[in-house]
């Protein structure tokens, strides 16, 4: 169904050209799954932009033909690739936070394509969208449907993506890194959903995830990229099993695992090459510890035994595992340290609680008198906990259960409704914004979403 043949793409940035993609060659056949990975910048988001015809103004494609259905992407109308997009191709991007409309409502959103490529009136649409988020695991999802992007948590912003993609019952899904943002439950239940779909209306997807995990349970065909080139491509249980190309090995070798206290975590050392001018060679050769003076010479992708590696070595390393640095003392070393009971915590919080409206019902009137029905949620409510210094505390839960919200309230970045919160023995709770300087200084927050904390506007 999809072939991308030879595909090289350029993007014209003030430091110089980057070569994104080199020479890649893929292939998803109808009603199968081929998964993506690599590390951030080897080039997954690219594709998936490639292959939807979305590349930005700045790219440029010297070479490659991506195959839709025999039809080329690349060289089709603009109007054509509107209308394939609208009804045969489905696109879940990664960040649903810059995606979604803040100004629109769920439910408009969700229905947006069927009223444009289906010929749904916006009430049919609306109803379609509330059984689609229904159908992607969303609790109360009239109430969703009526709620705006900032109302809703990460996990049901990125459910409420893949509900708008799935709403014109496309041909091809591609997803890109879908349930990053979502917890180990609700994963589930879109995985199980995308399978379903799948065996359903034989729909072929696309999937781009760094969760090799994720990879393993959907996929059929894994392709391993790294700095634009695909380094490994099979059956994903083979190259799971028994990777080939020292890179795949380093990934899988990276994954940790609950109960191994013997070894530090492997990690693979460096980072991407500069792909303004990339090497020549093998681009993995500098951070691979089984570089040999072959690797300096381009490495072509070769068959060894129903699979694709780019490496030289690859066959001879097949069984050979990824180097791991062993702690004589890991054992011992692998628990933290208890925190001292007499320290002062660093962070107090008493009876905790915060709600929100979440969004509203109907205009109505009472008289002459008109109001509107607020429906409202309690994320966080009569919450006390404690951190000692030097303690770190992880707080787990499904998507919308009060995580985020928690952390945003001790810091005063949304009011509590009620509780005692401490920072530094100091009472924060209750004082003026202008009177907690010093506690911006002690005290800071590393959002989820880079994209809507960082300002464009600034360096």
């Amino acid at each position: 169904m999809l072939i991308i043949d030879d595909l090289t793409v350029r993007y014209r940035t003030a430091g110089g050209e980057i070569e994104a993609l080199s020479s890649v060659s893929l292939q998803a056949r109808r009603g199968s799954t081929l998964a993506l990975v690599g590390e951030s910048g080897s080039g997954k988001s690219t594709i998936a932009l490639a292959a939807m015809g979305l590349l930005p103004a700045e790219a440029s494609v010297p070479s490659g033909r991506i195959l839709f259905d025999g039809a080329d992407i690349l060289t089709m109308g603009a109007e054509a690739r509107r209308q394939l997009r609208g009804s045969r191709i489905g696109l879940v991007f990664q960040d649903p936070f810059s995606v979604l409309n803040p100004s629109l409502r769920i439910g408009d959103q969700v229905g947006e394509g069927l009223v444009h490529h289906r010929g749904f009136t916006p009430e049919a649409a609306f109803e379609r969208a509330i059984a689609l988020l229904d159908e992607v695991g969303i609790v109360n999802p009239e109430a969703v449907a009526k709620a705006y992007p900032h109302e809703l948590s990460g996990g049901m912003r990125q459910r409420a993506l893949i509900a708008g993609a799935l709403a014109s019952e496309p041909e091809l899904l591609i997803l890109d890194e879908p349930t990053t943002a979502l917890d180990v439950t609700i994963e589930a239940q879109i995985l199980d959903l995308l399978e379903d779909l799948r065996a359903r209306r034989g729909l072929t997807m696309l999937f781009i995830s760094h969760n090799l995990g994720v990879v393993r349970r959907i996929a059929d065909e894994v392709a391993v990229l790294y700095a634009g080139q695909i380094v490994e491509q099979g059956a994903t249980e083979d190259v799971l099993q028994r990777p080939a190309h020292p890179y795949s090995k380093g990934l899988l070798a990276a994954i940790p695992r609950i109960g191994r206290k013997t070894a530090r975590l492997a990690a693979i050392p460096g980072r991407l090459p500069d792909l303004r001018q990339p090497p020549t060679g093998c681009r993995f050769a500098p951070r691979c510890p089984f570089a040999t003076p072959d690797s300096q010479r381009p490495q072509s992708l070769r068959d060894i035994g129903g699979r694709l590696a780019r490496c030289s070595s690859a066959e001879a390393l097949r069984d050979t595992p990824w180097p791991v640095q062993v702690e004589a003392d890991a054992v011992g070393s692998a628990s933290p340290a208890a925190p001292a009971v007499a320290a002062e915590p660093v962070v107090a919080v008493e009876h905790l609680s915060k709600s929100f409206v979440l969004s509203r019902g109907k205009l109505r009137f009472e008289g002459w008198r008109p109001v509107r029905d607020a429906i409202r949620i309690r994320p966080v409510d009569d919450i006390s906990l404690t951190i000692a210094p030097g303690e770190v505390v992880g707080l787990v839960g499904e998507s919308g259960s009060g995580k985020t919200t928690l952390g945003r309230t001790i810091l005063r970045l949304v009011e509590a409704d009620s509780g005692v919160i401490r920072i530094g023995g100091e009472t924060v709770s209750g004082k003026p914004q202008s009177g907690l300087e010093a506690m911006r200084r002690t005290a800071q927050i590393v959002f989820q979403n880079p994209d809507s904390s960082l300002n464009p506007r600034k360096t």
